[in-house]
């Protein structure tokens, strides 16, 4: 029996692979991508196994993750985006056809902080930081620029949990054609993208805190940039906090409101959201449990093709909400390939929904499009406290149908209802759905074109 004991504390000690063993610094000067890849290389070569980082500051370009491998991130470790140099930086985006129907940051993985393809059982963990100070929040179509933090493309099996995230360029998570994904107790801080959860079926997403003041916090889309339709479904998202403060001050713990404008030129965005990529489906989704606090609102968005259907969200509040608090949109954007029909959206429930302190030039917004309408959403158990300050003259405005338009609330002006605008909507009820108003507004509670609707 003690001969056993041995054997198995040798087996689990020869598993695990200290970057510090393989050459890493950590002084946060030194390149230690080098040291780390040839850790991670080690253990993949003996079938898997864990690289373990402990507390110090890890200068890094890519780090290439392998099937079978644990990355675990000690308390004090932080790994830390290098700046590019003339002759240094992160691996080249590699070529995509397929990247007219997406933008360039969708449609390439390798240009990332750390990054996988084709792999499985793949886990970072740990309380330790990714810091990605060297990573631009722009398109990166340089060589040797790096814009993603962690990018995962047509891979199974991935648990990210318990670990930090700051800075981390144009997405901190890019998961494209990731099944099985399992995203747990992040706190990402970062100025663009939180997590963009791309044509990835079976995922949970659970007691995570994203800020991301000029981007999307929680973002399920699908897109066209694996060169086939594939659905995003089975999705939960429970129990996390979505904001957009100043950037890092989430993660300090500041909460700072001093700058608001997106570089969209709309306020602080930070929000869960539906599409917009939308070639593939949205189908099978519940969100449940979270908190909405100084950004935009809930949207719920299929513009490019793709089915929105079967979604359950329940239990949310909202506070300083700066567009519409709900916004469904069905358009005919159509970035898919040529032939592709006008999708759908229906059978959506939402309910037990308290906002306060909304914006209310935008109201809420349930709008397809002429010929393409927007069907069974239900509503229940709704209070929204808006701001108000409308008259009866904004009232009489038509919004524009912008069909094709990049789908955001602005894109209709100041809509003609304080409470709810359904446009080309057909069987929406509301039940128990309540108005506060801090300022009195002139507009009507609910105006329709082209929409059935039924109140309780």
């Amino acid at each position: 029996m003690l001969f056993f004991l041995s054997l198995t504390t040798v087996d689990l000690v020869a598993a695990t692979h200290n970057i510090k063993e393989y050459g890493a610094t950590g002084d946060g000067k030194h390149i230690d991508s080098p040291a780390i890849n040839a850790a991670i290389e080690a253990a993949a070569q003996n079938g898997g196994g864990t690289v373990y980082i402990p507390t110090g500051k890890y200068a890094c370009y890519s780090i290439r993750l392998k099937s079978h491998l644990t990355i675990y991130l000690e308390a004090g470790a932080e790994i830390i985006a290098a700046f590019p140099t003339q002759t240094e930086g992160y691996d080249e985006a590699e070529e995509n056809p397929h990247n007219l129907y997406q933008d360039f940051g969708h449609s390439h993985w390798k240009n990332s902080l750390m990054w996988g393809i084709g792999l499985e059982d793949v886990t970072i963990c740990g309380p330790g930081l990714i810091n990605g100070k060297g990573l631009t929040r722009e398109e990166s179509r340089l060589p040797g620029v790096g814009n993603k933090a962690i990018s995962l493309k047509l891979c199974k099996n991935v648990i990210l949990k318990d670990f930090s995230m700051l800075h981390c360029g144009h997405f901190a998570l890019l998961a494209t054609g990731v099944d099985n994904l399992t995203i747990h107790n992040l706190k990402v801080d970062t100025n663009r993208d939180g997590f963009d959860i791309d044509c990835c079926r079976n995922v949970r997403i659970s007691d995570c805190s994203v800020n991301s003041p000029w981007d999307d916090a929680i973002v399920l889309k699908a897109s066209y940039a694996l060169g086939f339709f594939r659905d995003t479904e089975n999705v939960t998202i429970n129990g996390c906090y979505v904001s957009g403060f100043d950037k890092g001050t989430m993660i300090s713990g500041t909460y700072e409101r001093l700058h608001p404008q997106a570089p969209d030129h709309g306020f602080v965005t930070g929000r869960i959201k539906l599409g917009t990529e939308s070639s593939g489906g949205l189908k099978n989704i519940a969100i449940s449990n979270c908190i909405f606090e100084r950004c935009r609102g809930l949207a719920l968005e299929t513009v490019d093709g793709g089915h929105l259907e079967d979604v359950v969200i329940s239990n949310i509040t909202m506070r300083d909400i700066v567009n519409a608090p709900i916004f469904l949109r069905l358009g005919a954007r159509m970035r898919s390939p040529e032939g592709t029909a006008i999708g759908t959206m229906k059978r959506i429930r939402i309910s037990h929904v308290n906002v306060f302190n909304a914006d209310s030039r935008y109201s809420c917004i349930i709008s397809g499009i002429p010929g393409a309408r927007i069907e069974d959403v239900s509503f229940q158990d709704i209070h929204i406290y808006f701001q108000g300050g409308y008259t009866e003259e904004d009232a009489k405005r038509t919004p524009p149908e912008q069909e094709k338009a990049y789908p955001e609330p602005w894109m209709f002006g100041t809509i003609p209802a304080s409470g709810f605008y359904v446009r080309h909507a057909r069987n929406i009820h509301f039940e128990n759905v309540n108005f506060h108003f801090e300022k009195p507004d002139g507009r009507p509670l609910y105006v329709t074109d082209d929409a059935e609707i039924t109140r309780k």
